[in-house]
């Protein structure tokens, strides 16, 4: 059995040939594929299929892929890997920041393409089994400085009881950190824990995933108490985490 048709993936992507291309590659790793060459069609797509991955080109016609992504995020936890021709590391940034899962510089390799989408279909399927563990509540708790993070259910909660809404990547990053506490993760070790198989010694990811975390977790994100730098190396996570 074909466990790849069991996702669907949306290809927007304005170019004729570049999309012809990506949609012959999905589909020959035995994906279903659906294509879109502007922002409306996407959207018009979006909202009559459920898809698991978007292949998102950020130059289109109609809108910018940046506040597609955006917008996608905000509506679903659809998986979100960027296509992009453009070389500054700060749109990479800004795509994560946005809440895209991945991203791919034009030109690409194909077979890296592939690997990346499929190391983040395996993420997304993680916490569907997870959820549908038997009796893993209780033991999937997680409790520090009056927050409590629930393994199972993927939630974290503030000292007021608050749901803290945090994305796929946010919850995977905070989930390695808290189950090292104490110790020091190297961005690395970080970039494996999400998942990410490739990196380069200027990576930003992680960075860009912990200055979001530190946004919605720390009462001053500039002076962090919770989530501490190591300088050159990776990070920390300081309070003291009791389990159930």
């Amino acid at each position: 059995m074909n466990i790849s048709r069991d996702y669907h993936i949306l290809v927007l992507e304005d170019e004729p040939a570049t999309q012809a291309m990506l949609a012959s590659l999905m589909e020959g790793e035995g994906f279903r594929v659906t294509t879109a060459a502007s922002g409306a069609q996407a959207q018009e797509a979006v909202a009559q299929t459920r898809f698991d991955l978007v292949l998102l080109d950020l130059n289109l016609p109609d809108d910018d892929g940046l506040y597609i992504a955006r917008e996608l995020r905000a509506k679903s936890d659809v998986g979100i890997i960027m296509l992009t021709s453009r070389k500054e590391d700060i749109d990479r940034v800004i795509g994560l920041e946005m809440g895209a899962d991945d991203y791919v510089t034009k030109p690409f390799f194909p077979r890296e393409l592939v690997a990346r989408v499929k190391n983040l279909l395996r993420r997304l399927n993680q916490p569907r089994a997870t959820r549908r563990a038997d009796g893993a509540g209780g033991s999937e708790l997680r409790r520090f400085n009056g927050w409590e993070m629930d393994m199972a259910k993927r939630t974290l909660l503030n000292a007021e009881g608050l749901d803290v809404s945090l994305t796929r990547a946010e919850f995977d990053l905070l989930t390695a950190l808290v189950n090292s506490a104490g110790r020091v993760l190297s961005r690395e070790q970080l970039l494996d824990a999400i998942g990410s198989q490739f990196w380069t010694p200027v990576d930003r990811t992680i960075d860009v995933l912990v200055s979001r975390l530190r946004r919605k977790m720390e009462a001053d994100p500039k002076s962090p108490t919770m989530i501490q730098t190591s300088h050159g190396y990776g990070y920390k996570f300081a309070p003291a985490v009791t389990v159930g």
